[in-house]
């Protein structure tokens, strides 16, 4: 079975998730954004193997850690989609800017793509590429647990912003809305930022992306 604990990381208050597989013990970072010493103490006192590491997207708060914990560790870094690249190389650029320490650019050891699937133990892992955000966003869905990790996809109340360099909002609603919303009112999703919520909750309440907002553009 799934597990997961969710680990505020930077200055941005990023949720890294830790996810390990209850039978095998194995585990990966969600979207290691920095604070590297913070993650390694959390994961030593679950006792969990780490052995991946998956990134959503390529922004310095969910990216920037993952390369010293590729190099301590010898971490295979997987995804997001190659779209990102230019976000992943920027990363060291866009820390100097909002003045953070300590985080660097990765090339991941895999790219991934719509319709993939990653493994951790005994778990499946669905691969979702939802653009919109960030052009090479991918989102993580487990089926068993129904528990989808969507990185900065979509929020409690909100969803992500567009107006980064190569963002598209009408990208992102669609993603959301067809890709998303199909997996079913049940799913409970982790966001990049602030509490877990329910797909089902969004469609009802979410002021961009509800089903009463959609009906009426």
């Amino acid at each position: 079975m799934l597990k997961a604990q969710i680990v505020p990381v930077t200055s941005f208050s990023q949720n890294c998730s830790i996810i390990w597989c209850s039978e095998t013990m194995e585990a990966a970072f969600v979207d290691p954004g920095g604070d590297v010493n913070k993650l390694l103490e959390t994961s030593e006192k679950l006792g969990v193997n780490i052995i991946k590491i998956f990134l959503t997207h390529g922004h310095l708060d969910h990216a920037g850690g993952a390369a010293d914990l590729k190099e301590k560790f010898d971490l295979p870094i997987i995804g997001p989609h190659v779209d990102d690249l230019f976000w992943l190389d920027g990363i060291e650029e866009q820390a100097a800017q909002y003045g953070m320490s300590g985080l660097r650019c990765c090339v991941p050891d895999e790219w991934l793509n719509d319709g993939d699937t990653v493994t951790l133990g005994n778990l499946s892992l669905d691969v979702i590429h939802c653009p919109g955000h960030t052009p090479g966003h991918v989102v993580f869905y487990e089926k068993n647990t129904n528990v989808a990790f969507v990185g900065d996809v979509l929020f409690k109340g909100s969803i992500g912003r567009t107006d980064f360099p190569k963002g598209n909002f009408n990208d992102l609603v669609s993603a959301i809305t067809k890709k998303l919303w199909p997996l079913g009112n049940e799913v409970t999703f982790v966001p990049g930022h602030g509490p877990l919520s329910t797909f089902g909750a969004e469609r009802e309440s979410n002021p961009f992306v509800g089903d009463q907002v959609l009906a009426k553009a």
